[in-house]
């Protein structure tokens, strides 16, 4: 095989050729000058069609690091696979930051949050996962050189300023996700609002809450429809409550539907 990446092939039918290009031009300068190189943050979309297609790649090695088990938004290393063999893979560029403010009176969502960060100069690349502390803020995984440049400064979230301090990672306190578990359900439809609710253990009107609001996905597409019905194979993403994938879908005698899920 080639030692510079087939970047037109590797394109080709992207579902984010935006994403994918400058990852092809990292691959290619990686084979090129021996030396391993880390992505900025990608989202779980654009890193899961990296690894499919750039991992196809026989003198290529890559790894995924975002800093806590399971997380969504992750940096990619890519490196020769000998040079990987050879020698122990250098630690993921990652710090945590710590968004402090009173929003008991202005609760935010995550997307509040990281608009902010976006607006006080974080740039996309830079920002891992994020999530909420109840009403006092927020923390996030970041690159170093953002908690460096931001920390110890402040911005508004909403109507609430917010102060932003640099953390190491094992300062943080990231959510629990539960282990992988397999479900079964009977629902009355396949309904996302339905379907999500039994799987992610939701009374059904709060999960329908939560789609409108954006914080739910179906195969990491944002979804605010919650009457979308759901198919095999159909992976949804709730907000900082990890993941749930339905792996089969039965019509019963009675009209109804019996569901085998995987929540992770």
């Amino acid at each position: 095989m080639s030692r510079t990446p087939p970047g037109a092939e590797l394109l080709r039918g992207s579902h984010d050729p935006s994403a994918l290009e400058p990852l092809i031009a990292l691959a290619e300068q990686a084979l090129r000058d021996w030396q391993p190189h880390w992505s900025g943050f990608l989202s779980a979309v654009a890193r899961e069609e990296a690894m499919e297609r750039l991992g196809s790649l026989s003198e290529l090695q890559l790894e995924a690091e975002g800093g806590r088990p399971q997380a969504e938004r992750c940096r990619l290393l890519l490196q020769r696979r000998d040079l990987a063999e050879a020698s122990p893979s250098p630690a993921a560029p990652l710090a945590g930051l710590e968004v402090s403010g009173n929003f008991l009176f202005d609760p935010a969502e995550p997307g509040d949050v990281r608009s902010a960060l976006l607006a006080a100069g974080a740039h996309d690349g830079e920002l891992g996962d994020l999530w909420l502390r109840g009403d006092r803020g927020a923390q996030v995984i970041v690159a170093p050189e953002l908690a460096s440049r931001l920390g110890g400064s402040t911005a508004l979230v909403r109507s609430v300023e917010v102060e932003l301090e640099a953390r190491d990672l094992d300062q943080l306190q990231p959510p629990t996700r539960p282990q992988p578990r397999q479900l079964a359900t009977v629902e009355a439809s396949l309904r996302l609002d339905a379907v999500a609710s039994a799987g992610f253990g939701i009374s059904r009107s709060r999960m329908a809450e939560l789609v409108r609001s954006g914080a739910t996905r179906v195969n990491w597409q944002p979804v605010t429809t919650p009457s979308r019905d759901l198919r095999t194979g159909d992976r949804i993403q709730l907000e900082n409550r990890g993941e749930l994938t339905v792996i089969s879908i039965q019509s019963t005698k009675r009209q109804r539907w019996r569901l085998e899920l995987q929540r992770h």
